[in-house]
């Protein structure tokens, strides 16, 4: 089986992440999580890699990296084997403790501001919160309503009291350790008058406005060939630096252009045989719903985003909309039939 692809440049951005073997946790109590946090210092000195962000989950962590060297195989293999023989002596066992190697995603320098944002999140991405994987599945169906206030306070409580991310140090809560970089992605917030403080505060409204909300946002669903997030003139620059053997290459070989909302448009409005204004606005059509739900496929645009395409329609509404038509999918075979011939349409745009 071919190993994963790595693309590793100097100045890289990548979403870096480890989960303990068989899903099992990788620390046993605070003493541990220390010892993790203090590896990360020497990593960032011996490696000339910056620490942007990073969460400590039970049975696997998140980074935010930034290399200034390609050797970040180098420097995860170390981290990896040095916490591994630490854990291993510290409590009397043997064998793996990480499943594989580490999973990392080279990002486009502007995508960071969001993906610091979702490492944040993750301590409240879990069921008691109503946030985990199937609840926020069930929620972009529209199958859930907007939370009650007592559930987004506990949300809320949670994130702001978690003391193994770096979200505290990022909203001025505690001090940053001096291997923990923040300024750079507090610098994404834009540049205020009041300075510093200002940009910590925008930023801990930026993460918690998400956290009042029934949807999580996730970079992921932007993701180009498994392992690339950023715009397409990115994409074409690291597909030409890629190396690796045939089957390693295989995703980024086969990466193509998204098509267009207005592409997307067009191929509805051919098989429909009428103009997008005559049943944008049509009530019962199910035109604007397969709209949304092919751009939402295809074009890996936002709930927010696709509203705004459609002129200013709220998320919540997208959401129901797109929920709408996959279970109408599932009732009307002829329908299934029709976007069948539009997908294929989409993919002629697509190559």
């Amino acid at each position: 089986m071919a190993r994963p692809l790595r693309i590793e440049i100097p100045g890289g951005w990548y979403h870096v992440t480890a989960r303990g073997n068989e899903r099992r946790a990788i620390w046993r109590d605070d003493r541990d999580r220390r010892h993790f946090l203090a590896l990360l210092e020497k990593f960032v000195e011996r490696f000339r890699v910056s620490v942007h962000a990073y969460v400590l989950m039970d049975n696997h962590y998140h980074l935010l990296l930034r290399t200034g060297e390609s050797n970040l195989s180098r420097a995860m293999q170390w981290l990896g084997v040095s916490y591994t023989v630490y854990f291993n002596r510290r409590h009397r066992r043997a064998g793996h403790l990480f499943q594989g190697r580490f999973h990392a995603l080279l990002m486009e320098e502007d995508v960071a501001w969001e993906v610091s944002r979702y490492v944040h999140l993750n301590p409240i991405r879990l069921r008691a919160f109503k946030l985990d994987k199937t609840e926020q599945q069930r929620s972009r169906s529209g199958l859930i309503e907007r939370p009650d206030a007592t559930l987004v306070r506990q949300r809320l409580q949670h994130l702001r009291q978690y003391r193994w991310s770096s979200f505290r140090a990022y909203v001025g809560r505690e001090p940053a350790s001096p291997w923990l970089t923040c300024d750079h992605i507090l610098g994404l917030a834009g540049e205020t008058p009041k300075g510093r403080a200002a940009r910590q505060h925008r930023y801990g409204e930026f993460i918690e406005e998400a956290v009042r909300e029934r949807l999580l946002p996730s970079p992921w669903e932007r993701l180009r060939g498994q392992l690339l997030l950023g715009s397409a003139s990115f994409v074409e620059q690291m597909r030409r630096l890629a190396r690796g053997d045939a089957k390693e290459q295989f995703p980024l070989r086969h990466l193509r252009e998204r098509p267009s909302f207005k592409a997307v448009v067009a191929a509805v409005e051919k098989a429909k045989g009428e103009p997008w204004v005559h049943w944008r606005d049509r009530h019962g059509d199910w035109g604007r719903d397969a709209v949304l739900w092919l751009a939402r496929k295809r074009c890996a645009m936002t709930l927010s985003e696709l509203g705004q395409a459609i002129g200013g329609a709220d998320y919540r509404c997208v959401s129901a909309a797109v929920g709408r038509f996959e279970r109408q999918l599932h009732r009307d075979r002829q329908l299934l039939q029709t976007l069948a011939t539009i997908e294929r349409q989409l993919w002629k745009i697509e190559m």
